[in-house]
């Protein structure tokens, strides 16, 4: 990270529904500013861990009654009951990442975002969109992780997230993911705005420390 970093800096929450492409944004962002400039939030749930997915990298797994206890304790900033399963941010997690002088990225869902604006967090909040509906079922279907009835829960919840999403006022910054490296492009640009003392790689070394999965060709 830069020398010019600012001491105190300010976590950035991405919000949208299942599918739309969020975590593949964020693994990109992470790729064009190297070298941990950014600290990702890891986030709990009391959902089963899906294939591959490793207990505190990709979430803190944890059971229905210990969350509940833990919320109680007010050991979280946001918390919300989704398709069923509980997600929450504990305020250890973004402290851990503050506390190493990175920017905190936070990847919570519209109940989620709203409890943040209740805390004393003051993050930048980001919407992605997709360009329509259809798109959106495609791409949970295009997954091939989840059931039918998962799917229609999804699609869903999808239309009052998109509805908050795109009220003027609820999100810094809205970006509709039709084109993938276009939307990238429009964050990367965003996000350099707000914290112009990152350090990013050239497209062509991005491209080569990306997984299969976010390369944008």
């Amino acid at each position: 990270m830069s020398s010019d970093a600012p001491s105190s800096l300010k976590p950035v929450v991405f919000c949208g529904p299942s599918g739309v492409g969020k975590g593949t944004l964020i693994e990109l962002l992470q790729k064009r500013f190297p070298n941990e400039q950014f600290g990702f939030s890891v986030s709990h749930t009391t959902r089963k861990p899906r294939e591959g997915e490793v207990d505190g990298v990709h979430y803190n797994f944890i059971s229905v009654d210990e969350i509940k206890k833990e919320i109680g304790e007010g050991k979280f900033i946001e918390y919300a009951e989704v398709h069923g399963k509980y997600y929450g941010t504990s305020v250890a997690a973004v402290e851990s990442v503050q506390s190493s002088g990175k920017i905190c990225i936070l990847d919570i869902d519209v109940q989620g975002v709203q409890k943040v604006k209740l805390s004393k967090l003051e993050p930048y909040y980001i919407f992605i969109a997709p360009p329509s509906k259809e798109e959106l079922e495609k791409r949970l279907r295009g997954r091939g992780t989840e059931a039918e009835e998962a799917i229609k829960t999804r699609l869903g919840n999808a239309a009052a997230e998109l509805e908050y999403g795109q009220q003027a006022g609820n999100f810094d910054r809205v970006f509709v993911n039709a084109d993938l490296k276009q939307c990238f492009e429009d964050l990367a640009e965003c996000i350099k705005e707000w914290y112009p003392h990152l350090v990013e790689v050239a497209f062509d070394d991005e491209q080569k420390n990306c997984t299969s999965k976010c390369v944008i060709s």
